[in-house]
């Protein structure tokens, strides 16, 4: 039996009321929920837009579940059925709270993540580990509020997890490494790595698997977090992303160096405060190294602001470079060779030796030896 009496129209019309009401009051908080999110989005902080999103989704449910628990309230429900009804209602409201809950503790992490980083993209490991603790701590709550026993399904699932650990031993290898390169910020979506066996990029992403770097073609490579943890590389973003890059440059041993030296500076100081990419306040250097063949060798070092501008300022450099040499009447020698032939007094060529007695040569193959 699930009243302890017979329904009547007034105890229709009060349910209705109540869950009409709840619906209701669930219209009008979402709108106020979309009318505050988009003030939310004129502040600086993007933590209120998250907070905001994910209450624009459990506070109209929650008005329609309250709307739920009145109705059921007013009907003449026994005590057991209003038990497992107000039980019910809880639980799904656990539910919706947990997902908001998960919504915005994750989307607060990636916030973290991005403005430590720069980037917006951001490491998915910590959030989806993030979400998966927040949701499996509301499931586990749900159950119990409905009043099923947790316990022997956290001893089941710490048996099972034993056995999936000992399945998944790559997975598990991955994502305790990519944990640990994150801790460690040894790398961090955003750097330009480098490694050994050739792959480069910057780091778009570090996930529960494997990391995502994106090289200059705009290409991704996906590399096990394993891997990347085990092998050698070199991060251009670390400890700071400006670095120094060296240009080759040979002028002729006619030149005045000290002439050379102050005209390269000078485009070097032109370059670093006009590209973009170039830092101006970089102290260029000509360092002069190596007597070659037919020139004198020098590297020219500059400063770029990260990794891959490099490329521009070496071409913007080159060509005013070569433009300001011109016009100093700075040579630079291409390499050049001299071949010596070497002849006998009468000012021909030595005669070709005898053919030894025993070759078998026709006349043909003689005459061609000679000639």
């Amino acid at each position: 039996m699930t009243v302890t009496r017979d329904l009547v129209l007034h105890d229709w019309v009060v349910a209705g009321i109540a869950l009409a009401s709840g619906c209701v009051a669930g219209l009008v908080l979402r709108a106020l929920m979309k009318w505050l999110g988009k003030h939310a989005g004129r502040t600086k902080w993007s933590g209120d837009d998250i907070i905001v999103d994910a209450l624009r989704t459990v506070v109209p449910w929650a008005a329609v579940v309250a709307g739920a628990a009145v109705a059921a309230s007013a009907l003449p429900l026994t005590a057991r059925i209003g038990g497992l009804v107000d039980k019910s209602l809880t639980a799904v409201l656990i539910v919706i709270a947990t997902l908001s809950a998960a919504r915005v503790v994750a989307g607060l992490v990636q916030s973290v993540a991005a403005s430590r980083t720069g980037v917006a993209a951001s490491a998915t490991i910590f959030v989806n580990i993030t979400r998966i603790v927040v949701l499996s701590m509301g499931v586990l709550v749900a159950l119990e509020t409905l009043g099923v026993s947790i316990a022997p399904l956290v001893t089941a699932l710490g048996v099972g997890g034993l056995a999936v650990a000992l399945a998944l031993q790559d997975t598990l290898a991955n994502l305790f490494a990519g944990v640990h390169i994150l801790a460690s910020k040894t790398v961090q979506p955003g750097d330009y790595i480098r490694l050994t066996s050739g792959e480069e990029g910057y780091v778009v992403d570090i996930n529960w698997r494997n990391s995502v770097v994106r090289n200059l073609s705009n290409n991704l490579v996906i590399i096990p977090n394993g891997r990347l943890a085990r092998t050698n590389m070199t991060n251009y973003s670390q400890p700071e992303q400006k670095l120094s890059i060296l240009v080759q440059v040979g002028v002729g041993y006619d030149s005045d160096l000290e002439h050379v030296e102050k005209v390269t500076l000078d485009v070097v100081d032109s370059v670093m405060a006009d590209i973009s990419g170039g830092v101006p306040d970089h102290e260029g250097a000509v360092r002069f190294h190596t007597f070659a063949d037919s020139r004198i060798n020098f590297t020219v070092i500059l400063g770029v602001g990260e990794f891959s501008d490099q490329y521009r300022i070496k071409h913007e450099f080159i060509k005013r470079l070569h433009q300001r040499y011109r016009t100093e009447g700075i040579s630079i020698p291409a390499p050049t060779r001299t071949v010596s032939l070497q002849q006998d007094n009468a000012g021909t060529p030595s005669p070709l030796p005898q053919v030894p007695h025993q070759w078998d040569a026709s006349s043909e193959e003689l005459a061609d030896q000679r000639r």
